[in-house]
This record gives structure tokens, C-alpha cells and sequence, in this order.
């Protein structure tokens, strides 16, 4: 029987995204608004390091389960670092994907050679199971193209290109982009910290 680990997000397509990539590891991931409702979980930290800690010692404390949590930023180099730890909120409260993937479309409107468009995502994970915190890290090198492509994926997927790669995320079938994407890197870090256990 698989044992259960309690993601802090609501959102059906990260947690479908990350039991693909556990599945066989004898651990499947369920919502925590499975177990305890719809809740706003404040992500009231600096680092996207903080985020992922608050989220899931939240989780676990309300769940007496193991919950993993994850934040992720996009950082932009032209635009030193941002939106980074606010990339889920960029263009402002209650604001939806497809908003900040326009507003960052026209804030990088003047910058139409690629080496002018770098960035990374990067994901902090964090795991608690009661006395015991880990943080896993994971970093993906691309551009920020210059429209969007491609339907699958979700967030900035449509506009960020992979390092390497002629295919946004949302171009790539999920097996290829979790191979390689930042949350792919870090939460492999992670599985292999279940195995050792």
C-alpha cells in the first residue's frame, strides 16, 4: 500500500505533474484541500527557501501527515531576478497565468535577441515529516520567448524555452519536461532521499 504525502497546493496540474513523477516509489501525493478543505495558506516569506517551509509545516501541523511543499520562481535576468519569489502573483492580486505571462511579455518587449531574455526557473521543495525538515533545490536555465507556444504545461510554461531545447514546456510532452524541468530536478533529489530511508 502506497503511503501518503500531503502536497501544500491546490493546483490539479502540479499535483498531477508530481505523481507522475513519483509514481513506483511506493508514496502517492494528495491535495491537503483533499483532507482539511480550501485554505490560503500566507506565503509571507522572502525566499522562495521560507515559502516552501511555511507551506508545508502548515500542512503537516493540520494533517499530522508528511507534506511536501514546493515554491517556484521565474527569474529573469533582464529584469534582475524578478518577478522571482512573486512570480505566481506578478500582475498583482488575483491575478490569473495567463495575466503574468503577458506582463511579462511586455516588459521584456524591448529585448528581442534571445541573449537578452534569460532566465531560470527555480524550485525550493521542502519536505517535513514530523521532527524532520529537508529542502531540496532545483534550477532549469532558458529564454523567455517572444510569444507564446504551445497548450500543455501550466504557469509560465508557454513562454519559457529550455536551455538546449527549440520546444517551450508547454510544447513538450510531460515525461520530457519533467526530466528536465526545475521541479523534476529537485524533487528527483527527493525521491532519492525516500529511497535511502
Amino acid at each position: 500500500m502506497e503511503k501518503v504525502i500531503v502536497l501544500a497546493t491546490a493546483n490539479p496540474s502540479k499535483i498531477k505533474e508530481i505523481n507522475e513523477m513519483m509514481a513506483g516509489s511506493g508514496y502517492v501525493a494528495r491535495a491537503f484541500s483533499e483532507l482539511i478543505g480550501e485554505v490560503e495558506i500566507e506565503e509571507n516569506g522572502i525566499t522562495l527557501e521560507e515559502n516552501a517551509e511555511i507551506k508545508a509545516r502548515y500542512v503537516s501541523d493540520a494533517t499530522g501527515l508528511p507534506a511536501l511543499a514546493d515554491d517556484t520562481g521565474l527569474e529573469v535576468d533582464a529584469l534582475g531576478g524578478d518577478p522571482g519569489v512573486y512570480s505566481a502573483r506578478y500582475a498583482g492580486p488575483g491575478c490569473s497565468s495567463e495575466d503574468n505571462r503577458k506582463k511579462l511579455l511586455e516588459a521584456l518587449s524591448s529585448y528581442s535577441d534571445p541573449k537578452k531574455r534569460t532566465a531560470r526557473f527555480r524550485t525550493a521543495l521542502a519536505f517535513i515529516d514530523g521532527m524532520v525538515s529537508r529542502q531540496f533545490d532545483g534550477i532549469c536555465e532558458g529564454v523567455i520567448t517572444t510569444e507564446e507556444r504551445g497548450t500543455g504545461g501550466f504557469g509560465y510554461d508557454p513562454i519559457f524555452q529550455p536551455g538546449g531545447y527549440s520546444e517551450t514546456f508547454a510544447e513538450m510532452d510531460s515525461g520530457e519536461k519533467n526530466r528536465i524541468s526545475h521541479r523534476g530536478r529537485a524533487l528527483e533529489q527527493f525521491l532519492a532521499y525516500l529511497r535511502s530511508l
